[in-house]
């Protein structure tokens, strides 16, 4: 997977961003700016190629354009395809059209450009990102001027809100993400997310699912850092909520709704606890890394009236020092019946991954059950990686 996300970037990539950069740059020399940008670029990661490629760009430019961001800007901008002509995200991979223009991942390292280069520029700058992000995201490239430039770059976020394009509006929600992947965190929003909520207000109900999904995402960062504004923006905005509201206030709860908090978990109408019985049995007891167990759940409702759950469970993962931490996993949402008796099976496999590393020893798991923990079980695991 990372070697595919990292060949977005490779030298087919390169060749684009010649050509087009030669089209609207009189004086580039092509043939030395793709050069430079091949030289070390198959050993680097996704981003490293972005800050490579973007460094050259740079170099690049001071040659032809000088200390003149502003010009540079304008020739960038000739460079991009007319919106909507490639595919969001994608790119075109054969060869390089006049009339095509770039988009898609190659575009990335131009949106890097503009942040590292145009903050003494902000409102050029942003005017650029804005033409940017309609051929690829620029939602990394707007946080430092969130940072640098707040009270300018949060007026252009709120006009961006009533944008044409989908792209630009969804990226005044992605861009001022608090914990945004990839990104870097913005700290003052950690610690203060009000700047952004009148921002997501506007979205919720925006007509792209798309910008949508952005915003169930931003509130969701939020609830991380504070779970109380979360329960508040449910409070005010998820009764008699359109259905597209409601399965974006949903995402924005997943976190929440895994950890058990009983206030979102009671918002949702899934906050009561299980009148009945729960069990829950692995098998086997013993696996090596790469392998799975079942986990079998029971559960037997001894109550008058149907019951809305929210069944998740929590692996304990042994760490190198022999202690514990818990990984919360989805699991079923369901109304158990009256008097109703259900079996619900899942396998839960344990690889090999890059962001964890496992270690043998006793995995303890637990059933959540509308945020109680009402079961446990384990397995060992017998080899680590």
């Amino acid at each position: 997977m990372a070697e595919a996300l990292r060949n977005l970037l490779d030298e087919v990539a390169v060749g684009q961003l010649g050509f087009h950069l030669a089209r609207v740059l009189p004086g580039l020399d092509r043939h030395a700016f793709e050069a430079e940008a091949r030289a070390g670029l198959h050993a680097l990661e996704l981003k490293a190629r972005v800050q490579h490629l973007s460094a050259v760009l740079e170099r690049h430019l001071q040659r032809v354009r000088a200390d003149d961001f502003a010009a540079a800007c304008d020739a960038l901008e000739a460079a991009l395809a007319p919106p909507g002509t490639v595919p969001w995200g994608e790119a075109p991979r054969g060869p390089a059209d006049p009339a095509a223009g770039l988009a898609g991942w190659v575009v990335w390292p131009l949106t890097d450009w503009v942040a590292r280069c145009g903050l003494h520029e902000p409102d050029r700058a942003l005017d650029a990102l804005h033409a940017m992000t309609q051929r690829f995201t620029a939602e990394w490239a707007v946080r430092p001027f969130i940072e640098r430039h707040p009270e300018r770059t949060w007026a252009r976020l709120a006009a961006w809100c009533e944008d044409p394009s989908e792209h630009v509006r969804r990226l005044a929600s992605e861009g001022s993400r608090p914990r945004l992947p990839w990104g870097r965190r913005l700290q003052g929003l950690i610690r203060d997310p009000a700047p952004t909520l009148p921002l997501l207000a506007r979205l919720q109900d925006d007509p792209s699912a798309y910008v949508r999904r952005s915003v169930a995402n931003h509130l969701n960062d939020i609830s991380r850092d504070h779970p109380e504004q979360l329960l508040r923006w449910l409070q005010a905005h998820l009764p008699q909520a359109p259905a597209p509201r409601r399965a974006l206030l949903r995402h924005a709860s997943r976190t929440l709704i895994k950890a058990g908090h009983a206030q979102v978990l009671a918002a949702w109408g899934q906050g009561e606890p299980l009148a009945g019985r729960a069990t829950l049995t692995l098998r086997p007891g013993a696996i090596a890394l790469g392998e799975a167990v079942e986990l079998r759940v029971g559960l037997q409702s001894q109550a008058g009236s149907a019951q809305p759950l929210v069944i998740d469970y929590a692996v304990h993962h042994v760490k190198a020092d022999g202690r514990t931490s818990p990984k919360v996993f989805k699991g079923w949402t369901l109304t158990l019946a009256p008097g109703e008796a259900r079996v619900l099976v899942r396998r839960h496999a344990l690889r090999a991954i890059s962001t964890r590393r496992h270690h043998p020893g006793w995995h303890r798991v637990t059933l959540q059950v509308n945020g109680q923990t009402l079961a446990e079980a384990g397995f060992e695991l017998l080899t680590g990686g």
